[in-house]
C-alpha cells in the first residue's frame, strides 16, 4: 500500500529515478574519497593536485564534440554509455598502482563519463517534466539523487571508521554503482526524448547563458580543486571527516534542493544566480582569513561550514539549465546547447586550477588565501552578470525568430 504511487509512475520515469539513485552513490564515493586518495595514498602536492585538473577537465571540454558524436543514440543512450564509462573509470582507480600515469588515464576515463552525462541528464530530466513545472521536476530530481547520498555517505562513514577499508574496495562500490544506473537507462525508452540533429548549437540569442557557464566552470573549480584539499593539507583532516561533511551535505540538500527547484520557479532564475553570486563572496572570504581570525578549532568549523555551503549552493546549476530551456528556440536545441555550456564552462576549469595552484605554491604558507580572493572576485563577476538576465523579453524575441524561421 505504501508504494502503490509506484503502479501510477510513468515507467520511463521510474527507471530514470533508479539511474539517478545509482548515480548518487558512484557520486558519494566521489566526494568522500578523491581528496584523500590523492593526498594520503599517491601524496600529491598542491601543484601535483592543480595540474591534474588540466587531464581530468579535458573531457568536459571536448563534451560538445563527444555527444555529438553519439547524437544519433539520443539522450537516453547517451546517460548509459557516459555511466558505463564512469563505472569502468572509478575500478580502475582503485586497481592501478600508484602512478602519476596510470592516475591521469583512470581520472580521464572516469571524467569523460561523468562529463558527457552533465548536460544529459538536465535534458533528461526536463524531458520528464510540463510547462511551469521545470524547477520542481528537477528539484525532485535532485532531491532522489540527494538521499542517496545520505544513505550511501553514511554507509561510507561506518565502513571507514569501523571497518577501515581500502580505497579499492571503496573505489569498486561506486563503480558497481554506475554500472547499475547504466543499466536502469537501458530500460528507459529511447523515444522518450528527441534524438539531435545537430553537434551543438551556438547563437547570439544565448550569449549571456554561455556567460555564466564560463564563470560558473571558474567558480566551481575553485572549491573542486582548492577547497577539499584546503582541509586536507591545511587542516590535516582524515577521510573519515571528509564522508561525514559529505553526509552532511547530501542531508541538507534533501530539503534544499526541492526547495531551489520552487525558487526558481516562483523567483526566477536571475533572483536565484544572484543570491548564490552573493553567498558564494562571503564563503570565499570565510576560507581565506577563518584561520587569521578565529582559533585553530573554530577556524576549522568556520572552514567546514563553508565546505558545506557550497556545496549546497551547487545545486544552482539548475538555474542556468532553466534558464537555457526557456531561452530555446526549439526543444531539440536544448541538449547541444546545454553540451555546448558544459564544454565553455571547462575553459576556465582547465586554465584556472593550474594558476591557482602556482599562487597558492608561490604564496607560502597562506598562499591559498590568495587563492579564495581571486574566488571572491568571481563571485563579484557573477552577481553583475547575472543582473543582465531577462528570460521574458528573450524569449519573446525567440518566438519572433522562429516564426520567421517558419
Amino acid at each position: 500500500m505504501k508504494f502503490s504511487f509506484l503502479k501510477n509512475m510513468d515507467r520511463n520515469y521510474l527507471f530514470f529515478l533508479l539511474a539517478t539513485a545509482f548515480i548518487g552513490i558512484g557520486q558519494s564515493v566521489d566526494g568522500a574519497a578523491i581528496t584523500n586518495y590523492l593526498k594520503e595514498y599517491l601524496g600529491m602536492t598542491i601543484l601535483e593536485r592543480s595540474a591534474l585538473e588540466f587531464p581530468r577537465e579535458l573531457p568536459g571540454l571536448l563534451v560538445v564534440f563527444l555527444i555529438g558524436a553519439l547524437a544519433a543514440l539520443g539522450d537516453v543512450r547517451i546517460a548509459a554509455v557516459s555511466n558505463g564509462l564512469a563505472g569502468m573509470g572509478m575500478f580502475l582507480l582503485g586497481v592501478i598502482p600508484p602512478e602519476y600515469s596510470f592516475v591521469l588515464l583512470s581520472m580521464f576515463v572516469y571524467s569523460m563519463g561523468t562529463h558527457i552525462y552533465m548536460p544529459v541528464s538536465n535534458s533528461l530530466g526536463m524531458s520528464f517534466a510540463t510547462a511551469g513545472d521545470i524547477g520542481r521536476k528537477l528539484g525532485k530530481i535532485s532531491a532522489v539523487s540527494t538521499a542517496t547520498l545520505v544513505l550511501s555517505s553514511a554507509v561510507l562513514w561506518v565502513l571507514f571508521t569501523y571497518f577501515h577499508i581500502n580505497f579499492t574496495v571503496t573505489f569498486t562500490i561506486g563503480a558497481v554503482a554506475f554500472l547499475l544506473a547504466a543499466l536502469c537507462l537501458l530500460f528507459v525508452q529511447s523515444n522518450q526524448t528527441v534524438k539531435q540533429g545537430k553537434r551543438f548549437i551556438f547563437r547570439r540569442q544565448y550569449g549571456l547563458y554561455y556567460w555564466l557557464s564560463i564563470l560558473f566552470g571558474a567558480r566551481k573549480q575553485v572549491f573542486l580543486t582548492f577547497g577539499p584539499w584546503v582541509l586536507v593539507e591545511i587542516f590535516h583532516q582524515k577521510v573519515t571527516t571528509m564522508t561525514l561533511l559529505f553526509f552532511l551535505v547530501s542531508v541538507l540538500g534533501i530539503v534544499i534542493k526541492p526547495w531551489l527547484g520552487r525558487l526558481i520557479d516562483e523567483r526566477g532564475e536571475k533572483y536565484v544566480l544572484s543570491r548564490e553570486a552573493f553567498l558564494f563572496f562571503f564563503v570565499c572570504m570565510g576560507y581565506a582569513f577563518a584561520a587569521d581570525l578565529f582559533s585553530s578549532p573554530v577556524a576549522l568549523g568556520v572552514i567546514c561550514l563553508c565546505y558545506v555551503l557550497d556545496q549546497c549552493m551547487t545545486s544552482v546549476s539548475m538555474a542556468r539549465a532553466t534558464y537555457m530551456k526557456k531561452l530555446a528556440i526549439s526543444p531539440e536545441e536544448v541538449s547541444p546547447s546545454l553540451s555546448l555550456g558544459t564544454s565553455l564552462d571547462h575553459i576556465s576549469t582547465m586554465i584556472l586550477p593550474i594558476l591557482g595552484g602556482l599562487v597558492w605554491y608561490n604564496g607560502g604558507p597562506n598562499g591559498y588565501q590568495y587563492v579564495f580572493m581571486g574566488g571572491a572576485c568571481i563571485a563579484l563577476l557573477n552577481f553583475i552578470s547575472a543582473q543582465f538576465i531577462c528570460v521574458g523579453e528573450q524569449s519573446e524575441q525567440n518566438e519572433a525568430s522562429k516564426g520567421l524561421a517558419e
